[in-house]
This record gives structure tokens, C-alpha cells and sequence, in this order.
């Protein structure tokens, strides 16, 4: 099993060094890592460039924001499952691909994720909070629930037959896709019971006030466009669960 990792990346110069090292870290042989920038001011190509063939495909070039450039990588992908890491974000260990594999070959299943913890930005053995996946299924996403999207890990051929991401969403496009795949078209899925990735807080759907307002909004527009029955009250209400996640650690 071919398995292709795309990476986005605006100005992720402080950062991408970790992410493209925590991909070569993976003890599964079969990999392309496919990294999307979209013409980074810093030196985020530099350090890209630096580490040549090792990255499968490169592309720098302006784009209409991160889920632009993920179907960007979407369609450059010859892998046989897609993963997306953003250019922030690392696994935790250099097993997670191969557990993942393992796990789509054992269970027969469309799709695969797990656990993820949030980290500081600028110490990412500092675990800020913990985001299970275990108690998902489809009905929450009425609630304002989704698996830990940078776990999300599905059969290529999905994007073709169900659609790639919106671009026309700021923040939550990676949410409307997850309900289309999950809940309307019914991909099968198994959640592996164990933390996959490392998310550094202060990106989009974390930076402030202002961008959660805009993520639910987003949620609750991508759930009735499918046709989910919610409303601002229900999403708000996953907050209350959010409190015992910065308490919580993964075992």
C-alpha cells in the first residue's frame, strides 16, 4: 500500500524543517510526500529545496489558500490511501504509518484516524491538550464533533468519487468533507485507539475568538448543506467537553 502525504505550507519556514523530518522519520518504506506552498515570502522553499529527491513532489506557486493547495496535492497524489499533515503539525513517532497501514489492511476500511494532542508552538513536547476520537460516529457532527481531522487517513479514490475540499470555506472545509465522506456517502472507518499526531495550537481554527466564530459558522453551514439538522446552540455545546480535554492525557 502506496501511501501519499500532503503537506501545505504559506511561511512555514519556523516549522516545516520538523514536519518534513518527522515523514523521512517513518519506518514504512512506501511513501511520496507531496508538499503544496503557496509561494511562501520566506524561507520556507529554501529549506524544502534543501532536501531534494527525498521530497516526491514539489510545488511553489500562489493559491486561494490551504485547501486550494491540499487539492492541489490531491490531484498530484499516486498513493493508494491520502494523509494530510500541514506544515506545523508532526507524527508523534516514526511508527504512525505503518500503524495506519497495518490497520487498513487488518479491517478492510475506507478510511482511518485516531487521537492527536495540541502542543505549544514553540515547545512541541508540551502537551496543551488532548483530542480523542474515540467516541465518533456520525450523529456528532450535528454537535460540532469530527474525528482529529490531521489523523484523517482515506483511499485516494474517494476524492474522485465524493469530491475534494471547498474552497469557498475559511476554516472548515476539512469538517463539510468529513461529513460528505462519513455521514452522507457512509465510508467505512476504524479509529485506532492512539495518539497519531503533534497540532501546534494557533492555527486557523485555534488563533482567537474571531476565527472560531467563523469555524462554527462554517460547521454548522457545512452540516445543513448536507443536509444535518443543527444550529449554533448545538455546536457550542462540544465547549463544555473541551474543558476535560485540557485536563486530560492521552494513557
Amino acid at each position: 500500500m502506496k501511501v501519499s502525504i500532503i503537506t501545505v505550507a504559506y511561511n512555514a519556514g519556523a516549522t516545516i524543517r520538523d514536519t518534513i523530518e518527522s515523514v523521512l522519520s517513518q519506518d514504512y518504506p512506501d511513501i511520496e510526500h507531496i508538499i503544496i506552498d503557496g509561494a511562501s515570502k520566506d524561507n520556507t522553499a529554501e529549506i524544502v529545496r534543501s532536501y531534494g529527491e527525498r521530497i516526491a513532489q514539489y510545488v511553489s506557486e500562489p493559491d486561494r489558500g490551504m485547501y486550494d493547495g491540499m487539492n492541489k496535492g490531491i490531484k498530484l497524489a499516486t498513493g493508494d490511501v491520502v494523509a494530510i499533515l500541514n506544515a506545523d503539525d508532526i507524527y508523534i513517532d516514526s511508527t504512525v504509518i505503518s500503524t495506519i497501514v497495518q490497520h487498513f489492511e487488518q479491517h478492510q476500511v475506507d478510511s482511518v484516524f485516531g487521537d492527536l494532542v495540541y502542543v505549544k508552538n514553540d515547545n512541541p513536547d508540551k502537551i496543551v491538550r488532548y483530542y480523542s476520537s474515540a467516541s465518533f460516529h456520525p450523529g456528532k457532527f450535528a454537535y460540532g464533533w469530527m474525528p482529529a481531522h490531521p489523523t484523517f487517513v482515506v483511499r485516494r479514490w474517494a476524492f474522485d468519487r465524493y469530491g475534494d475540499f471547498k474552497t469557498d470555506y475559511k476554516i472548515a472545509a476539512d469538517y463539510e468533507l468529513l461529513i460528505r465522506f462519513l455521514a452522507i456517502h457512509k465510508l467505512s472507518y476504524h479509529y485506532i485507539p492512539q495518539v497519531l499526531v503533534k497540532m501546534r495550537t494557533g492555527g486557523a481554527s485555534t488563533a482567537n475568538l474571531s476565527s472560531n466564530w467563523i469555524l462554527n459558522r462554517e460547521i454548522v453551514r457545512g452540516c445543513l448543506e448536507n443536509g444535518i439538522q443543527t444550529n449554533m446552540t448545538k455546536v457550542l455545546s462540544k465547549y463544555f467537553v473541551k474543558v476535560f480535554q485540557l485536563v486530560a492525557r492521552p494513557a
